[in-house]
């Protein structure tokens, strides 16, 4: 994984994120180096490798200025796994809540989920094999070479005879040809079999559990009760197609090696998993408050975050995975905390720290234009989906960022989010007509006179609350 795609250097990570995501240069250059330093690590001496741990990162910025977006994007360039996960959401030791070791167990799980993908993938052509032998088994019932032959009295016995009969094997052979052919030609996609699948494994309830036994070891021992229990099978009437994509699935797990997928995935995650922590400033506690109250909670989930991003071994259901060199992402918007406000030895993890910058009205302009993914590109593919042409031309782009930039002002700051607010407003009553009203092949063109319109409620009026996401 570590030896494709992260062979990027810095300068064309950045330009990879700069596909998606408009400004906050400074963030996109240490995530850049952040990849690469992986990399860099597996190529280093032997001996150096375990002690090269990876410069956490902690993002300081308002919410919608692209922190989570940042941190995906990267995890889908490296093809590393990767999960997102909120601070708030988890309580220290003791309490009711998720606990903090968690995330690594997701991170896991998502890169067994990934490296499964990857094998399906791989044995694809073989389980289609599988699958189309399955099919014809259903549509002509093979018979056993050489039974049910055709008598052949009457019948010169002589090698050299012109006419000699012809075996039900040999008939039912040449039948199932012509069927395969029909099959792999789509021929019979909505033709009806009978076929078999299998059932998932009922659930094992374990009410309580040994004591001390964790999480972890109470999701294994499941898992493995579960794997005990007689496989069951029922019979479904399906198509043809609906058959093919039913038994695809079943016939690839078949073929792969699910203890090669857990060793490989443990490793994935180790040295190539990305965590990105969100609203890390929810749990630091407040300047100038004394102890007690629910400050004394945020302190424990700090520290127990602590030794899991120090590096620790944690136990999963897959195996134990080690967390020196997975990569932590923390970010916070610190409106009222403020980074020094987390526990000295945690803010010690996260020796980077970036600000990412407020969208400007430039900024959302760009936004609506320029990236792979930009939202007026969705809406778009959304209306060619009916064979509708919507376009924008730059003054009603420059309008709308325009809109978005003075809402944001006004009521509360939601970045980049804004524009999906005024988006949807915009062409709501457009996304509603088609195709009832506007028809196929119609061309449709949003101009600066439309977007003000259109949106004149929230240009006008003053209370402009309801239009907070």
């Amino acid at each position: 994984m570590l030896d494709s795609k992260t062979f990027l250097t810095p300068a064309q990570i950045v330009a990879e994120l700069d596909k998606y995501i408009i400004g906050q240069h400074d963030a996109k250059r240490h995530v850049a180096i952040a990849l690469r330093n992986r990399w860099r690590r597996l190529h280093a001496p032997l001996e150096m490798q375990r002690e090269i741990v990876p410069n956490n990162i902690l993002m300081i910025g308002s919410t919608g200025v692209g922190k989570t977006e940042i941190a995906r994007r990267l995890a889908a360039i490296a093809d590393a796994p990767f999960t997102k996960v909120e601070a708030s959401k988890f309580t220290e030791v003791g309490y009711v809540g998720r606990d903090v070791e968690s995330m690594v167990r997701d991170l896991v799980e998502q890169s067994v989920n990934q490296v499964k993908q990857r094998r399906k993938e791989e044995v694809k052509t073989q389980a289609a094999q599988a699958v189309e032998d399955l099919i014809l088994d259903a549509l002509i019932p093979p018979v056993s070479g050489g039974a049910g032959l055709k008598s052949t009295a009457g019948f010169s016995s002589s090698p050299d005879s012109s006419v000699m009969p012809e075996s039900d094997y040999e008939l039912n052979e040449r039948t199932r040809d012509k069927f395969r052919e029909k099959i792999r030609s789509g021929e019979l996609d909505e033709r009806k079999i009978e076929i078999k699948v299998q059932q998932g494994s009922p659930g094992i309830g374990l009410v309580g559990g040994a004591p001390g036994m964790d999480e972890a070891s109470m999701a294994g021992l499941q898992d493995m009760l579960g794997s005990m229990m007689p496989k069951k099978t029922r019979k479904r009437k399906v198509t043809i197609a609906e058959a093919r994509k039913i038994l695809l699935d079943e016939e690839a797990a078949k073929l792969i090696d699910m203890d090669e997928v857990k060793d490989e995935a443990i490793r994935n995650a180790e040295n190539a998993g990305i965590i990105f922590i969100d609203e890390i400033d929810k749990v630091a506690s407040r300047s100038g408050k004394g102890g007690g109250g629910p400050d004394v909670s945020r302190e424990g989930v700090q520290r127990d975050l602590l030794p899991i991003v120090e590096g620790s071994a944690v136990s999963t259901k897959y195996g134990i995975i080690n967390t020196d060199h997975i990569l932590f992402i923390a970010a916070g918007a610190f409106h009222v905390a403020k980074p020094s406000d987390l526990i000295p030895e945690l803010q010690g993890r996260f020796p980077i720290r970036v600000e990412l910058q407020s969208l400007t009205k430039d900024d959302f302009f760009r936004i609506l234009k320029d990236p792979k993914n930009a939202l007026t590109k969705q809406y778009e593919a959304l209306l060619q989906a009916e064979d509708v042409a919507l376009s924008f031309d730059d003054t009603a782009l420059e309008r709308l960022a325009e809109i978005a930039f003075e809402v944001n002002s006004e009521v509360e700051n939601i970045g980049a989010r804004r524009l999906h607010t005024v988006m949807s407003r915009l062409l709501n009553d457009i996304l509603f007509d088609v195709p009832d009203l506007i028809g196929p092949n119609a061309q449709i063109l949003i101009t600066r006179e439309l977007v003000d319109e259109r949106l004149q409620g929230m240009i006008r009026n003053p209370d402009l609350s309801q239009y907070i996401l």
